[in-house]
């Protein structure tokens, strides 16, 4: 199976330091980052860590459940799944974690009655390689049927 690379530059401290993110394996693009931006509300067009997280959960996720309808004898047409995830206190350890994550989205497919759906919705979950790699984290779905 595959490895994929990224890396990251970073130039000062957290506070005033600053950085780039590099898709180095697909070259699909270099990002800033910087610790107050990312824990900020508004980002200012800067990604962060955990919007890459969300990314990467997301189009995981819609993976893991096209394969999963189709596993179930259902036709998937259309799958869209956003991710949320939140970064907070760590109040255990110090410093920061990340809090929950929350999928949410909608699967247009034929085929599945709605406990088949639901079956794969589930096995979707369990067999996402990055909901397993995050498994220490809060994570709650929400998908229904578009």
């Amino acid at each position: 199976m595959p490895t994929r690379t990224a890396r990251t530059a970073w130039n000062g401290g957290l506070q005033d330091g600053s950085g780039q993110v590099e898709l180095t394996s697909s070259k699909a693009g270099t990002f800033d980052v910087d610790f107050p931006k990312r824990a900020s509300d508004s980002p200012e067009g800067q990604t962060s860590p955990e919007e890459l997280v969300a990314a990467a959960h997301a189009a995981c996720f819609a993976m893991s459940l096209a394969n999963e309808v189709g596993q179930a004898g259902g036709t998937p047409h259309g799958i869209e799944v956003s991710a949320e995830v939140e970064l907070g206190p760590d109040d255990k350890n110090g410093g920061f974690t990340l809090t929950g994550i929350r999928l949410t989205g909608s699967v247009e497919a034929e085929g599945l009655d709605d406990a088949g759906f639901v079956q794969a919705v589930d096995a979707a979950e369990a067999g996402c390689p990055v909901s397993k790699a995050l498994a220490a984290v809060a994570i709650s779905v929400d998908i229904s049927r578009a």
